[in-house]
C-alpha cells in the first residue's frame, strides 16, 4: 500500500500512486506513489446526454430488505438512482443539486446520507470505455524462486500443494491483465468485472488494468508455476479481477469499494486482496456526515461478503504512520484540494481498520519497511512489501517489474490464506483469520520506542510474518518431487491418463511414496482414481467414493517399494458415469 494514491490503492495514492515503486503518500494503492489531486471532471468525448456538470455521488443508507421507498424519494428529490444493493440497504445516487444531501436526511426511513467524493462523478460512469487490451511481450524459459517467497517459506509449501483451482481469489484493485502468459492459466474471467464508478460492469475485459498495480498484486497472489516468468505464493489456485479504480484518476472511491465486495460475496471469493485504501479521505470520520456515511456503507459491504464466506485482507498503508495514535490527516480529499485536520483514532483507514478484515504491515527482509504504517492492535501480520529491490512481479503487456510498498505485502498473506482456505475445505473466514495468526511467525520488536507490545503481538508485526509452509500444515516432504501441471480433461464415461518421469533417484520408489492429487470434477463418487508404475503395476487411490462431493485434493501414501523409481508413472481417472465432467489439474510426485 505505498502511500501513494492510485486513488487510493495501496499502491498509494492519487493517480500516480500505481506508478511509484517507492513508498508514497497514503492517499492511495499500497504501493504506487502519491497522486496529484483530481480537478473537478471534465466531460470527456464519451460523455453521456444523462452528464452534467456537478453531478455528485453519495450513499443513501436503509435498512437492508426493500428498498423502494427510498429509491422513490431519491428520485423525487433532484436525484437518480445509479445502483442499489437491497441486501445491505445502500444506495447510490448522483445528483448535481446543492441540497439533495440535506433534504434527503430527512426523508422517512433513511438513516444515513453522505457524499462519496468532492469532485464531480466523471462522465465516463454512463458510459464507460473499456480498458487497453495491451499486446503481449514473450518471456524465455526460466522460472526462479523469488528471495521473497523463500522468506515466507511458499517454495517450500508448494511441496505440499499449490493450491486448489477450487479456491477463488478476488484481486479488487486497479484491474488484471488476463492476457499475461503468468496470469492466464489462473484466471477466472466469469468471474471478473469493473465495479468501477460504483455498479458492476459485466463487460469483456472491464476487468482489465487501468495501470500496472493490479497485474503485480495478482502475480504475487497466484502467478503459474508454469516454468517462466514468476510464481506466486499459491500458483494453483484461481484468481478473478474486480477492477475497482477509476481511469484517468486511478481512485478507489467508496461505491466501488461496496460493489466490489457485494461481488465478492455474490461470486464465492474466499479470499479477496485489497492494497488501496477508499478515496477520497486517507481517513473516515464518523463525527463528518459524509465520511460516517462511507464508513457505514463500506462496513455493510464487507460483513455481507464475510457472510458469504469472503476474508478480506488488506494492506496497511505507506506512510510510516502510527495507526493506533492517529493527530493529523493531511493527504485528504484527494480528489480535490487536500487540508490538514486533526483527526483521532475515531477516524478510519478504510477498509483495512474495519472489523473482520486482516490488516498487514509490509517488512524488508528481517526489520519493518521504512514506509509502512504500523499500529498495536490494528497490524494483524506482516510480510515482505520490498526495500531497495522491491518485489518483482508481472506486469500488463507480458512483462515484468519490481514495486514496493504494503500493496506488495497484502498479496502475500492474500495467498498463505488461499493456501490455507485449500487445505481446509470448507473453513470460515473467522477460522482463516485464526489461523493466520497461530502460522504467523512472532518478530520481536527492533530498538524501537514506537514498537509496542510483546515478541508474540506488537504494533510493527502484529501476530508475526506469515509462514506459507506452517500454514499447509506440514514440514516439506523429504527426496525428490516431481510434477505435472498439465490439465487432462475428464469427460463422461471415459478414462484419461496424465504422465511424469521420474529420474536421477537411485533404486526403487518408497514405501511412502507420496501422490499429491488435485482433480476439479463435480460428483466424485463417479471417479476411481489409479497410480500406475512404469512396469504397469496398479495402486487405486480413489474408488468411487466421496458421493455427491466435489473435487479431489488430496496427499495419498503409497508402499510402492517394489518399484524402480525411474521411468514414467501415471496417474489414470477413470469416470464411470454419465452427467459430470472435470479435469486432472495437477499431481505430484515425492520420493
Amino acid at each position: 500500500m505505498l502511500a501513494a494514491t492510485l486513488g487510493a490503492a495501496l499502491t498509494f495514492g492519487a493517480p500516480a500512486a500505481l506508478a511509484g515503486t517507492d513508498p508514497v503518500s497514503p492517499s492511495g494503492p499500497a504501493s504506487a506513489p502519491a497522486a496529484a489531486a483530481a480537478p473537478q471532471a471534465a466531460a470527456p468525448t464519451s460523455q453521456s446526454a444523462t452528464w452534467v456538470a456537478g453531478t455528485r455521488a453519495y450513499f443513501v443508507i436503509t435498512t437492508p430488505g426493500d428498498t423502494s421507498a427510498v429509491r422513490a424519494a431519491v428520485a423525487s428529490n433532484g436525484g437518480s438512482v445509479f445502483a442499489s444493493y437491497d441486501a445491505i440497504g445502500v444506495i447510490v445516487a448522483h445528483s448535481a443539486s446543492g441540497t439533495f444531501a440535506a433534504t434527503m436526511r430527512g426523508v422517512s426511513g433513511v438513516q444515513q446520507v453522505g457524499a462519496t467524493r468532492t469532485s464531480d462523478v466523471p462522465a465516463d460512469a454512463y458510459n464507460p470505455a473499456l480498458p487497453a487490451n495491451p499486446a503481449q511481450s514473450t518471456t524465455p524459459t526460466g522460472e526462479p524462486v523469488r528471495a521473497d517467497m523463500t522468506q515466507i517459506k511458499a517454495d517450500q509449501a508448494w511441496a505440499v500443494t499449490t493450491g486448489s483451482a477450487t479456491v477463488k481469489v478476488g484481486i479488487l484493485d486497479t484491474g488484471v491483465d488476463d492476457q499475461h502468459q503468468d496470469l492466464a492459466p489462473n484466471f477466472n474471467a466469469a468471474d471478473s468485472a469493473s465495479c468501477a464508478y460504483g455498479k458492476a460492469d459485466t463487460r469483456a475485459g472491464a476487468w482489465r488494468d487501468v495501470g500496472t498495480h493490479g497485474t503485480h498484486v495478482a502475480g504475487t497472489v497466484a502467478a503459474a508455476k508454469n516454468g517462466k516468468g514468476v510464481i506466486g505464493v499459491a500458483p494453483g489456485v484461481k484468481i478473478s479481477s474486480v477492477r475497482i479504480a477509476e481511469p484517468g484518476s486511478s481512485l478507489f472511491f467508496a461505491e466501488n469499494t461496496v460493489c466490489g465486495f457485494m461481488w465478492a460475496g455474490d461470486h464465492g471469493f474466499k479470499v479477496t486482496n485489497n492494497s488501496y485504501y477508499t478515496d477520497p479521505w486517507q481517513f473516515n470520520c464518523p463525527d463528518n456526515a459524509d465520511q460516517a456515511a462511507i464508513i457505514e456503507g463500506v462496513k455493510r459491504a464487507q460483513e455481507y461478503a464475510e457472510s458469504k464466506g469472503s476474508l478480506q485482507v488488506a494492506a496497511a498503508g505507506n506512510s510510516n504512520l502510527d495507526l493506533a495514535n492517529k493527530t493529523t490527516d493531511t493527504e485528504s480529499p484527494n480528489d480535490s484540494t487536500p487540508v490538514t485536520r486533526t483527526i483521532t483514532n475515531a477516524c478510519l483507514d478504510i477498509p483495512t481498520e474495519l472489523p473482520g478484515v486482516v490488516t498487514v504491515s509490509a517488512m524488508g527482509t528481517t526489520a519493518k519497511a521504512s514506509y509502512s504504517n504500523y499500529g498495536l492492535n490494528v497490524i494483524d501480520v506482516t510480510a515482505p512489501g520490498g526495500d531497495a529491490t522491491g518485489i518483482y512481479s508481472t506486469l500488463p503487456g507480458g512483462k515484468y517489474g519490481s514495486m514496493s510498498g504494503t500493496s506488495m505485502a497484502s498479496p502475500h498473506v492474500a495467498g498463505v490464506a488461499a493456501l490455507l482456505a485449500s487445505t481446509n475445505p470448507g473453513i470460515t473466514p473467522a477460522q482463516l483469520r485464526d489461523k493466520l495468526a497461530v502460522q504467523a511467525n512472532d518478530v520481536a520488536c527492533p530498538s524501537d520506542t514506537r514498537c509496542k507490545g510483546t515478541t508474540t503481538k506488537n504494533g510493527f508485526f502484529g501476530e508475526g510474518q506469515v509462514d506459507a509452509l506452517k500454514a499447509v500444515g506440514s514440514t516439506p516432504p523429504p527426496g525428490k518431487y516431481f510434477e505435472n501441471l498439465g490439465d487432462v480433461a475428464i469427460g463422461d464415461n471415459t478414462t484419461v491418463e496424465s504422465p511424469v518421469t521420474v529420474s536421477g533417484v537411485t533404486g526403487n520408489a518408497p514405501a511412502t511414496l507420496k501422490v499429491g492429487v488435485n482433480i476439479v470434477h463435480t460428483y466424485i463418487g463417479d471417479l476411481k482414481v489409479d497410480l500406475i508404475a512404469p512396469d504397469g503395476t496398479v495402486y487405486t487411490l480413489h474408488n468411487r467414493s466421496g458421493g455427491s462431493a466435489d473435487n479431489i485434493n488430496q496427499a495419498y501414501t503409497v508402499n510402492a517399494s517394489s518399484e524402480v523409481a525411474n521411468g514414467t508413472w501415471k496417474l489414470r481417472v477413470n469416470d464411470n458415469a454419465g452427467g459430470d465432467i472435470g479435469k486432472i489439474d495437477a499431481w505430484n510426485l515425492t520420493f
